[in-house]
Formats: C-alpha cells, sequence, structure tokens
C-alpha cells in the first residue's frame, strides 16, 4: 500500500523499506493527488529523523521542491529546520567522478543545491507527474 504521507514513506524506510521504493510510491500518491490542498497535506507532517543526515535534508528538498513545482500556497516550516541541509555535498551519483560532480552541482534544481545535494535536472520525475514540460 502506497504511503499517503511523506512522513508515512520515511515511517517505512525507518523500518527498513527501501528508500528508492518508499519515496517513489509516496511520489505516486502525491502526482495523483485531485486537489492542490491534498497535496499540501501529503506534506504537512514533518517526517520523523532518520539519523541519516543525508536522507533527513533529502525531506526538506522533497517538500520545497514539490511545494514550489506545483504552486502550492504554502512550504512546511519544518523544511527549513537546520537539520534538513547537510554540511557537506552529497552529489546522488553511483559515478564518483568529477564530470559526473559537475554536471550534478550545474543541474541541481535550487531546493536541492540549497541543502547541499546535487543531484540530476528533474530529481522526482515520474511517470505520473502530470507536470507539463516546456
Amino acid at each position: 500500500m502506497r504511503p499517503n504521507t511523506l512522513a508515512e514513506a520515511y515511517e517505512r524506510m525507518i523500518a527498513g523499506d527501501e528508500n528508492d521504493i518508499a519515496l517513489a510510491e509516496f511520489l505516486d500518491t502525491f502526482y495523483l493527488a485531485p486537489t492542490a490542498e491534498r497535496r499540501i497535506e501529503t506534506l504537512r507532517q514533518e517526517p520523523r529523523l532518520t539519523g541519516d543526515a543525508r536522507l533527513d535534508a533529502l525531506a526538506g528538498a522533497v517538500a520545497e521542491y514539490l511545494s514550489r513545482q506545483y504552486k502550492l500556497p504554502s512550504i512546511p516550516a519544518w523544511a527549513f529546520a537546520p537539520v534538513r541541509y547537510l554540511e557537506r555535498a552529497w552529489h546522488t551519483t553511483p559515478f564518483d567522478s568529477a564530470p559526473m560532480r559537475e554536471y550534478l552541482t550545474y543541474a541541481s534544481p535550487a531546493e536541492f543545491r540549497s541543502r547541499n545535494i546535487f543531484t540530476e535536472e528533474r530529481p522526482l520525475r515520474r511517470a505520473r507527474s502530470g507536470l507539463k514540460q516546456l
């Protein structure tokens, strides 16, 4: 069963579910939500800290990024807590090379980059996103 909120996805991660799967299933819930109010509701509750600084920062980036991409009227305040930012850079690539790090540093959306998370241009892309591309 898909998590109904980002907080539920993080509970699944803490319980041992694969991070990528729990997050992807949450994204399906978010993208399939019929209204902005329902999307806001999926982000309202603060995810519990995992003890993994990268995952904890990622939650803030996800909430801010989705809120801005979908022009939601607010971004959850918890997303801006200091624990939602990394002190050291994290390049989310399985290939540790200078060119890949440079690309991710350039391509990463501001909501991720501000947290020292460097990822692809559209990091939360799913088949069901519903966002129209320019």
